[in-house]
């Protein structure tokens, strides 16, 4: 925080506003090196946690079904950003706003949106390795063919931003640290279950709430890759509709920051 301080006092000095650019860039500088002493451990656990589910999940599943292990390895990759994204953001907006920290930023001169973004991208950052060698591990587990891997990067950065976006609103929303913390673990579980099951293998009702579930377009995406059958109009169109999930979602989560420090 003293980092973020020093890089957005002299703006506030000379009684200017701090360009969205320069303020998300602050924020995400200080964010960043806080998150890196702090939830490194963390990010080893969440890909720990999914290449367990990877190993599990190939014990029990017999024969070579293309759809089910694309959609295993998928889903598993987009669950390391989820786990950090929903799980750990939800609970870092939920604690600034328990302690009321959220009134120093309210007070410097910078947009709301800058803090959202700054902090959210902050955490994203740390899901790209853990995701990556999710999917390396899981298409060598599960035999799939790796020149298309190259799609995990683009689509892990959608999801990062969907969910993101999701847990920044998930923890500014909830009226308590705790009730943060259970709506971030919840909404994991939702993009670990829906994430790794075919859609196929679901029932219509389930199928209904996961086509709402901002994570399971890019996992669709990259499932599709890991098969041979994605298009590039596919994976355009599915990335973009995640992305417009996180560009909703952080707007929700800038009014709702607004809301939390009018109060």
């Amino acid at each position: 925080m003293t980092e973020v301080r020093s890089q957005l006092a002299p703006p506030a000095a000379a009684g200017r506003r701090t360009t969205l650019a320069a303020a998300t860039a602050a924020v995400y500088a200080g964010q960043l090196a806080r998150a890196r002493v702090g939830r490194g451990p963390l990010l080893f656990v969440a890909t720990l946690q999914s290449l367990g589910i990877l190993l599990l999940l190939r014990g029990v599943t017999r024969g070579d079904n293309e759809a089910t292990a694309s959609a295993i390895v998928a889903g598993s990759t987009v669950l390391v950003v989820a786990f950090v994204a929903l799980n750990l953001l939800a609970q870092r907006f939920g604690a600034l706003k328990a302690a009321s920290a959220l009134d120093y930023y309210a007070a410097l001169p910078i947009p709301a949106a800058a803090v959202v973004l700054g902090t959210a991208a902050s955490y994203a950052t740390f899901t790209l390795p853990g995701a990556l060698v999710t999917a390396v591990v899981g298409a060598l587990l599960y035999g799939l063919p790796l020149g298309q891997l190259w799609l995990a990067l683009p689509t892990v950065i959608a999801a990062a931003v969907a969910l993101s976006g999701v847990g920044a609103a998930l923890g500014l929303a909830m009226p308590r640290l705790e009730l943060a913390t259970v709506a971030g673990q919840l909404a994991m579980t939702v993009v670990l279950f829906l994430g790794v099951i075919p859609p196929g293998n679901l029932p219509a009702v389930l199928r209904a709430v996961r086509d709402v579930v901002p994570s399971t377009f890019a996992v669709d995406a990259l499932a599709a890759a890991l098969r041979g059958a994605s298009t590039p109009s596919g994976v355009v169109w599915r990335l973009a509709a995640s992305l417009g999930y996180g560009v909703l979602a952080l707007a929700v989560a800038g009014r709702l920051f607004r809301r939390a420090v009018a109060r």
